[in-house]
């Protein structure tokens, strides 16, 4: 098996006496959708956060496409993509100027920039929204373009935090089916999510309570160690132990 594309070992947070995440260990490959779930106060924004370089960890180790956590977070953030749980594109732009706005954010290029920007469209079928203002399109809408945009870049690993929030069945699916052609490129999607039929179409996941993991594996895996019929029932059993309130 090849190095993973985010390893980590006793991964710790501390907020003075506050242990927010308590010594977590992964390992995920590169291509994988890995699911990161857990219950308001489980931990895992804070997780989120260290592994995306936006806070430093208290202790162990870590390396995210490569870089070291601790010394190569500029490194590590321009290797990465990420999506809000809040939607993360700006009302008052149309489509295209957000898309042109965030390439330059990203450093690409007035040549790419062009042309990423002409594929994108394309491939969304938004040439008749191009210049629509974001404000007037509908939420599902706005989640693929926000996606779409956090890829502008080539990522290695793409972050989204609950993605899907909001949106219809319908759209959720089809979000789900960008995710996975993304993934079948060798880009890492790591998603959090409170639909846990959505954690169904995770390769692995793992859910934590009170800054550890709980459980992790496969789905399958994951509901037959726990003799669970269903993502929902594994969640209540482990969610059911909590003792802490939220992030």
């Amino acid at each position: 098996m090849s190095e993973p594309i985010i390893s980590t070992r006793a991964l710790t947070k501390r907020f003075g006496d506050f242990v927010a995440v308590d010594a977590i260990d992964l390992d995920i490959q590169r291509g994988e959708i890995f699911g990161f779930l857990g219950a308001n106060g489980a931990g895992k924004t804070t997780a989120m956060r260290m592994l995306c370089g936006l806070l430093r960890p208290t202790s162990g180790t870590a390396r995210v496409a490569g870089f070291d956590l601790f010394t190569q977070t500029e490194a590590i953030k321009r290797s990465i993509g990420y999506m809000s749980q809040k939607f993360s594109l700006y009302d008052d732009l149309t489509v295209i100027e957000n898309i042109r706005f965030y390439a330059g954010i990203y450093g690409l290029t007035s040549q790419q920039i062009r042309s990423k920007s002409s594929q994108l469209i394309d491939r969304l079928g938004l040439q008749h929204e191009a210049n629509a203002l974001v404000r007037s399109l509908p939420l599902g809408w706005k989640q693929k373009i926000a996606f779409s945009v956090a890829m502008l870049h080539d990522p290695q690993i793409v972050f989204l935090d609950e993605p899907t929030g909001g949106v219809d069945p319908v759209t959720r699916r089809q979000f789900w089916d960008m995710i996975y052609a993304a993934a079948a490129d060798g880009i890492t999607m790591f998603v959090t999510t409170h639909y846990m039929d959505e954690a169904e179409y995770c390769h692995r996941l793992s859910i934590m309570v009170d800054g550890r993991i709980a459980a992790m594996g496969r789905p399958y895996d994951v509901r037959t160690s726990l003799n669970a019929r269903s993502m929902d029932d594994v969640f209540t059993m482990l969610a059911r132990g909590a003792t802490r309130g939220q992030d």
